[in-house]
């Protein structure tokens, strides 16, 4: 049986991941491709962070996406062939005025398929 902990991170993830493609069914000009980065790099974050928990390796309050792949590698070495890519910058950073950026189409649909490999 799945702990409710786990199951919690997945549901928060499979939310963002439906998000994120939800934005991307739009056309290029109707794209906000900042949300649909930061839906992208918030799935792999609660992806890894559901799977940690599943292993009951502590991983603390992060947001960087290197680092909680790393753990999880140093666990299971399957990890070490998937990519976060610079997808951490998008969990904060670019939410904000004073890091003003706007990400384009292409990097959304990098972002996501990051995601999809994830």
């Amino acid at each position: 049986m799945i702990d409710e902990k786990v199951k919690k991170w997945v549901i928060k993830a499979i939310e963002d991941f439906t998000a994120a493609e939800k934005l991307l069914s739009f056309s290029d000009k109707e794209i906000v491709t900042s949300a649909v980065c930061f839906h992208c790099q918030q799935f792999v974050e609660k992806i890894l962070k559901a799977y940690l928990a599943s292993t009951g390796i502590d991983f603390g309050r992060t947001h960087n996406l290197r680092y909680l792949l790393k753990l999880c590698s140093d666990n299971d070495a399957d990890f070490s062939k998937l990519e976060v890519g610079s997808m951490t910058f998008y969990a904060v950073d670019i939410r904000y005025p004073d890091e003003f950026y706007v990400p384009s189409v292409d990097e959304a649909h990098e972002c996501f398929n990051l995601s999809l490999k994830i």
